[in-house]
Parts: structure tokens; C-alpha cells; sequence
């Protein structure tokens, strides 16, 4: 059991402060005096949604210093904005216990940037929940040079008590996580900008087709698996017709140029048996057909 100190209780606090008691940690939380009350309600609201029968046991403060008083880790959550996170970090230099281990729940900000005022960097790292925080199993974990590995320990060691998969990457701005998605984004703007499909069926279109696989494998495994060669064929297709931005990336073509062309081959992004390769087909499809039939 830790204790935990949830700052912020908007969309994302929320949930954060929901997982952590759901699993049984002690949850302090806190936002401004004027917001509390109907912040605690829509995470009392919450709560109930994602236990069925359990009972919400947080202790709720307009004081900062009171919130993070003995917290073991502490998690903000407020707004996405360098300045509002800085004031934040700057008064709770004087309120955290010396071993608090703070994490920002930022999601694009860099880092080295958010990390200036942090009187103890070697306790900072980030922990970036996806909304809605409470049901999203993955989070990602980031940490600046001098974030101390106790510190990285100790939140994932908490992050696992949740029923959470922590996912250790660079502290670049945008993670991994957000790079993806608004690329996706962005590309899908365009197919309805362009006249390809409307929004409502290029929703369908992902929902039912290349976004239907992501629960079961990532990119490079859906790769490996359709075949690489088939992938430089399709982007020498596209960048013909829409340009540079689908041009044959040099890592793809180095794998091609050595042989390497996915499961086919026995090795593309990675390497595989004769065995993997059966295997893995099996478990796609088998996969695949759940999913199928929970979606329905």
C-alpha cells in the first residue's frame, strides 16, 4: 500500500486518482477550493462505474501542502501548459516528503524543460495515463538523465500494483504514444480534406480494418506479418501520388536489401522459426476471431 497524492482532478487526475484506489492505495487528491466539491463528486461518479460495489476512499484538500503531506509519490495532472506546471512544481518544493517521487502526467511536453524548477530531479520522471486512465492498461514511463533508477523503480513497482503496464521510453516530446496517434490523425484530416471518404467512414474504415488488428500486435509485427515487400511496393505507390511524406524510409529498404522481408523470410524486424512463424499465424487468427465476435 502507498501512499499517493493525486494533483489535479480533471479529466486525467480522475481516473489516476480511481486506479489508485481501486488497487487499494492510500489517495490523497487535490484541486482549487471553488472546484473541489464537483470534482469529488465526478470522481466519486467514477469510481462507482469501475468498482460496481466498492466503496471510494480518498481524502480530498484545496491545500496543496496538506495533499502531499507524507505522499510517498506524487502524480500532477493539471493543465497541459509549461507555465501552470512550473508554478505547480515550484510550490511543491516546499511540501514534499524528501523521498517523494513526482511524476508528471504530461503528454507532449519535454521533460528536460518541464523538470527546471524540481528541486530533487533525480525524483522526477514522467507518467503518462491514457484517458480514461482507470480502464487503460499502458502507461508511458520517461526519465531525464538524472532521474535516479530507485525513482523509476519505485513508480513502476506502483504502476504494476494498479494493473498497469508500464512502458519504459526516450523523454522526447510527445512520447511514443502521441507521435502515433497524431500522425494517424493527421493523415486521416487528409483523406477527408482531399474527398477520399467522409470522417464518419474513414472512422469505419479504422475502426474495422488496420485499427481492428492494434489490440493483438503492434506496427512492426503487422509488418513482419503482411510482408515488407509489400509495404515498399504500396509506399513507392503513394509517394507517387502524394509525395515525400510516404517516401521508402532507409531502415525498411536496408531490411529488403538483406533479405529480410517479415515472417515469409524467417526474419524482418525480427526473427523468426519455422515454429514462431506457425504459431504466431495461429494466435493472430484465433485473436482476431475474439476480437471479431466482442466487437459485434
Amino acid at each position: 500500500m502507498t501512499a499517493v497524492s493525486v494533483i489535479g482532478l480533471g479529466t486525467m487526475g480522475q481516473g489516476i486518482a480511481v486506479a489508485a484506489a481501486a488497487a487499494g492505495h492510500v489517495v490523497a487528491v487535490f484541486d482549487q477550493p471553488e472546484r473541489l466539491e464537483g470534482c469529488v463528486r465526478a470522481l466519486s461518479d467514477r469510481f462507482a462505474r469501475y468498482t460496481a460495489n466498492g466503496e471510494l476512499k480518498i481524502t480530498a484538500y484545496g491545500v496543496l501542502g496538506d495533499a502531499v503531506r507524507g505522499a510517498e509519490i506524487v502524480i500532477e495532472a493539471v493543465p497541459e501548459d509549461l507555465g501552470v506546471k512550473h508554478e505547480l512544481f515550484k510550490d511543491l518544493n516546499a511540501h514534499l516528503d524528501p523521498a517523494a517521487v513526482l511524476a508528471t502526467n504530461t503528454s507532449s511536453l519535454p521533460l528536460d524543460q518541464l523538470a527546471g524548477p524540481v528541486a530533487a530531479p533525480e525524483r522526477f520522471l514522467a507518467a503518462h495515463f491514457f484517458n480514461p486512465a482507470e480502464l487503460i492498461p499502458g502507461v508511458e514511463v520517461a526519465a531525464t538523465p538524472r532521474t535516479a533508477q530507485e525513482s523509476i523503480d519505485r513508480l513502476t513497482t506502483f504502476l504494476h500494483s494498479c494493473g498497469k503496464e508500464p512502458i519504459l521510453v526516450a523523454p522526447r516530446a510527445g512520447f511514443v504514444a502521441n507521435r502515433l496517434q497524431l500522425a494517424l490523425f493527421l493523415e486521416a484530416l487528409a483523406c477527408v480534406e482531399d474527398g477520399t471518404a467522409t470522417a464518419e467512414e474513414v472512422d469505419a474504415v479504422i475502426r474495422r480494418t488496420v485499427g481492428f488488428r492494434l489490440p493483438a500486435y503492434g506496427p512492426f509485427t503487422i509488418a513482419d506479418m503482411a510482408g515488407l515487400d509489400v509495404y515498399h511496393a504500396i509506399l513507392g505507390v503513394l509517394q507517387t501520388e502524394y509525395g515525400p511524406r510516404f517516401a521508402v524510409p532507409e531502415r525498411l529498404q536496408e531490411l529488403i536489401d538483406a533479405g529480410r522481408l517479415g515472417v515469409k523470410a524467417g526474419a524482418g524486424f525480427r526473427e523468426y522459426s519455422r515454429s514462431d512463424a506457425a504459431d504466431l499465424v495461429g494466435r493472430r487468427d484465433a485473436l482476431y476471431r475474439r476480437l471479431a465476435e466482442a466487437l459485434a
